[in-house]
């Protein structure tokens, strides 16, 4: 999957609409209690709701019923983390979220929702494992991140993401010199961080890859426990914080 700077949304536009693919993001969110996005995947999707229902609207109901047997709260948490603050504090989406920003960031975001936290983190930089950590004090365990890219590296360099989902389009774009295309995982290098395949699902010509990232840079028999989940990735916009 790759980023279309041009395009807007591009995760629309490489799976080509697949309701497979939508399904499963919808299915990752119902068993969230929080969805982390950064700055840039927010400012993709402007009016969007990270919630199970907002992308697939088809199984609310199902969706609703799992975050009920899993005694999860109605909506998961959107965490909307940004370093500087500069995103739209007037989308619907932060009316209910939890922001996560720096001193400068903070100073930025002067007028939110009464209903939007703000938290600081950091100085310059918001570090992950503390923001992982507060959540977690707060009783949000099991966290899916939706990205973007430069988000996503820094979970899988400070070895905090659990598990990768990917869903591999039947379809190519080329790519041209200077095009800002960017890839899953942007900024760092992470020097091959070994995956190990948990399931394959097919769709169509659509797949869908589910793999485990071990806490020490080394992959284990089956990591799942869903009482303990720390990160896992979904979708993601390809977009820096």
């Amino acid at each position: 999957m790759v980023a279309l700077p041009a395009a807007g949304e591009s995760g629309r536009i490489i799976s080509g609409g697949s309701e497979a693919d939508r399904f499963v993001m919808g299915l990752l969110r119902a068993c969230a209690d929080a969805v982390i996005v950064g700055a840039g995947t927010f400012r993709k999707a402007p009016g969007h709701r990270w919630h199970a229902d907002a992308i697939y609207p088809a199984a609310a109901r199902q969706f609703a019923e799992t975050r009920s047997r899993l005694g999860l709260r109605p909506r998961p948490t959107l965490i909307l983390v940004t370093g500087s603050g500069a995103v739209d504090t007037t989308q619907p989406a932060v009316r209910d979220a939890i922001i996560v920003t720096t001193p400068a960031g903070e100073a930025r975001l002067a007028q939110v929702p009464s209903t939007t936290r703000v938290i600081v983190l950091g100085s310059s930089t918001i570090p992950l494992g503390d923001l992982r950590a507060r959540l977690h004090a707060e009783g949000l365990r099991v966290l899916l991140t939706e990205g973007g890219p430069s988000l996503v590296a820094e979970f899988v360099a400070e070895k905090l993401l659990d598990e990768l989902f990917v869903t591999v389009s039947p379809a190519l774009f080329g790519r041209f010199a200077n095009d800002r295309r960017k890839s899953l995982a942007e900024g760092i290098d992470l020097s091959g961080t070994p995956l190990e395949l948990l399931t394959v699902r097919r769709h169509g010509s659509h797949i869908f890859l589910r793999y485990a990232l071990g806490d020490d840079g080394v992959c284990h028999g089956d990591p799942v426990d869903h009482g303990a989940m720390d990160v896992v990735v979904g979708d993601n916009e390809r977009d820096p914080i």
